[in-house]
């Protein structure tokens, strides 16, 4: 008898509610554990698709069913942080990425979600330009009076690398715009990338050199752009294709298809392959088009890109979290390719997570090298799905082992697939350790209390003495997004842990003090000097003024990354006010009962959820760690979180929408108040400062009242913001 499909492998629109969280809770964890190994690697060849596979599907169960938008810190980031190795750029707007497309339903989905987001007649024809997605490395050119002034690599998404010198190398970049209806600030985006044949002579000749040899053509475009020496980079052959923008003081045209013809004209290479596209059909049959010819172009493609053509569409859906509503990527189907297990090895991770990966003889898959995947955890292992039901038809793992291994949307490796009449004969199912092998610690699975259910991850009970979590909670602390401190990465991190030197946070706020009064100075231990010593002890002083948000990101808690951290920083102002918050909250005993007003405004903070509140409620409510963030505050100077300038008269205030809106969609009303600054939260408080309530408002409304909060119909919003 067949065994039931697993949850993980059903379409999202198939999946019941009961399935979605659980599939919801499964994606959530590895996630994580990816995410902790992709923002620990320093290494500026990651490509940034690496990430969108696997948040691809877990924000698609969050469209689907948005009661379940609790934990997104786990998919609100962008790229990599910029390199130490070069100058930051702050983007004047954001280069985000894009949602994911890997079945020609996703498609079809996409085009009736932007259909219901706009509230159109079935008859409102709606158009799409396609275009093929190039395989390369993002870049943001700013120019003013028409002259290049800078160029920065997409780094996080906020903040990238000044490759200015670099990219005026590049024949087909220009260092003046010529042509007609030259905004005076315009920012043209697009991709860096490197032909085929290109890539092969260039792996050639630093083979011959005994220099680094390229994975692909993408990390060879991004290896070459990153060049401490210009020449290095113009003696590389570099392209450019520009199919995009940021920040302009005029808009040239009012379509995205209008824009790439003014992009041409202007003296830009635009890809040729782009096409109009009127329905989810002709997107999918330009994806099939494209694809038959992928193989025979001279440039790297993974997936094509669909955009919505119409300008002024495109700002009225706007963004959710990190992507455009108005786009996606389709991605092409993945390549397989068959290899050995040949060990399991358990990696700890900061909260204590013990992840498997499995070592393989090296298989190159479309083209890039796979030599670790992640196992997830040991019901995978063991052929069980986060669900219970069966994976790979129930078959195990072992060392040894033939597996079919494919890449993901193209990127990520995964195993679909063992070959079990290769099995050996010696080959023993795998026993997951119960102790962990950092610390020696017990190693369990934790018991949800509400529902009964054992986690899938097992984690060591060590946290305190456990040495991997340690380093990687301070490795956390002054990774990108949160402190940020120059000369202080995961090497330092590791020396100076393992010496005793900072053992927590706060220690490395002291060290320079302590160093004064040491026997041995920083100065005299292999690897430092003076001039290196004094520069590391001037950086961590230039991180004492902190933004808050960067301060809670940096912390640690269990899912919040920088997105909740944001989220958390604008909602409160200051860290004091978040303490006194989480101190005062009282996570509900069982699904009765509401918790108290604490728990209550915590909650309803938009973005944040049971899940993340519990795991902030926790650890402000533990006391080991509110000693380690006093001395830590002791100090530091916590500055506000920096917003986006806003002169909107809603920007800073806090709304809630409640009833029927009948000019606009709740998204786009949602939408909208974001992008004017607001804040919007999914219940009413004290905090609340306008209601906007249409027909059928209830509760809401009752309990707005009540606590004499500003009630606005929707022609009243409207007007307030200067819609109407």
């Amino acid at each position: 008898m067949a065994s039931k499909p697993s949850v993980q492998n059903l379409p999202v629109e198939h999946l019941t509610l009961a399935q979605a969280k659980k599939e919801h809770v499964r994606l959530d964890l590895e996630i994580g554990a990816h995410d902790q190994r992709y923002y620990q690697d320093d290494a500026p060849t990651i490509p940034d698709a690496e990430y969108d596979a696997l948040r691809q599907r877990y924000e698609a169960i969050e469209a689907q069913f948005p009661e379940l938008r609790t934990a997104e810190s786990r998919s609100a980031k962008v790229g990599a942080a910029p390199s130490r190795g070069f100058a930051k750029v702050r983007h004047a707007v954001p280069m985000l990425s894009l949602q994911n497309a890997f079945a020609d339903e996703d498609v079809a989905e996409f085009v009736r979600r932007i259909r219901r987001f706009l509230n159109l007649k079935e008859d409102e024809p709606v158009v799409f330009t396609a275009e093929a997605k190039i395989d390369g490395l993002s870049m943001s050119l700013r120019y003013e009076n028409g002259n290049l002034v800078t160029a920065a690599t997409r780094g996080d998404g906020a903040e990238g690398e000044d490759v200015t010198a670099n990219i005026k190398t590049l024949k087909e970049v220009p260092q003046k715009l010529e042509g007609k209806n030259i905004p005076a600030v315009c920012e043209i985006r697009g991709e860096v990338y490197m032909t085929k044949p290109d890539f092969l002579a260039l792996n050639q000749r630093q083979q011959a050199a005994g220099d680094t040899v390229f994975a692909n053509p993408r990390n060879s475009a991004a290896g070459s752009l990153r060049q401490k020496d210009p020449s290095v980079t113009a003696s590389r052959p570099l392209h450019f294709f520009a199919y995009a923008w940021g920040e302009m003081t005029e808009m040239p045209a009012d379509t995205h298809s209008g824009m790439l013809k003014w992009l041409k004209s202007i003296g830009f290479q635009t890809n040729p392959l782009w096409k109009l596209c009127k329905s989810a059909e002709d997107l999918i049959a330009y994806h099939a088009d494209i694809g038959q010819k992928r193989a025979s172009l001279d440039y790297d493609i993974d997936g094509v890109v669909y955009k919505l053509d119409r300008l002024d569409w495109q700002q009225r859906l706007g963004f959710v979290s990190r992507s455009p509503r108005w786009a996606i990527a389709h991605k092409f189907a993945a390549e397989q390719a068959t290899t050995v297990v040949k060990d399991i090895d358990i990696q700890v991770g900061r909260t204590g997570a013990l992840t498997p990966v499995a070592k393989l003889e090296p298989v190159t898959v479309g083209g890039v090298v796979v030599q670790n995947v992640s196992l997830h955890n040991e019901d995978y292992i063991k052929g069980v799905g986060a669900d219970g039901t069966e994976i790979r038809g129930g078959t195990d793992i072992r060392i040894g082992d033939t597996v079919i291994v494919q890449r993901a949307g193209d990127v990520i490796p995964q195993i679909v697939d063992v070959v079990l009449d290769k099995r050996p004969e010696t080959a023993k199912p795998y026993s997951f350790p119960h102790k962990c092998p950092a610390c020696g610690s017990h190693a369990v699975r934790e018991v949800n209390l509400r529902t009964g259910k054992e986690d899938v991850v097992r984690r060591c009970t060590g946290g305190l003495i456990c040495p991997a979590q340690a380093v990687e909670r301070l490795r956390h602390f002054v990774s990108r997004a949160a402190f940020d401190i120059e000369g202080f990465g995961e090497k330092q991190v590791e020396m100076f842990f393992a010496e005793g030197l900072v053992m927590e946070p706060a220690d490395i706020f002291t060290l320079a003090k302590r160093d004064a009064r040491a026997t041995k100075k920083l100065a005299e231990r292999e690897g430092y000097g003076e001039t290196s010593a004094r520069n590391l002890f001037a950086a961590i002083d230039a991180r004492r003024r902190i933004e808050l948000n960067r301060l809670i990101y940096g912390l640690g808690i269990r899912h919040v990354g920088d997105t909740n951290a944001k989220l958390l920083a604008r909602h409160y102002g200051t860290m004091e006010a978040l303490q006194e918050a989480a101190a005062a909250a009282q996570i509900p005993i069982d699904k009765k009962d509401k918790g108290n007003e604490a728990w209550q405004e915590l909650n309803a903070i938009e973005g944040i959820g049971d899940v993340v509140a519990e795991a902030i409620v926790e650890f402000f409510q533990e006391e080991r760690n509110r000693d380690a963030l006093a001395r830590l505050l002791a100090e530091l100077e916590v500055l506000p979180m920096q917003e986006a300038k806003s002169d909107s008269p809603v920007a800073g205030k806090t709304v809630v929408f409640t009833g029927t809106l009948e000019q606009m969609t709740r998204d786009e009303a949602k939408a909208m108040a974001e992008r004017l600054g607001a804040k919007v939260a999914g219940s009413v408080s004290k905090k609340t400062d306008y209601l906007v309530a249409g027909p059928g408002a209830g509760s809401k409304l009752e309990k707005a009242k009540e606590a004499g909060v500003n009630v606005l119909t929707e022609d009243e919003w409207l007007a307030l913001v200067g819609a109407k």
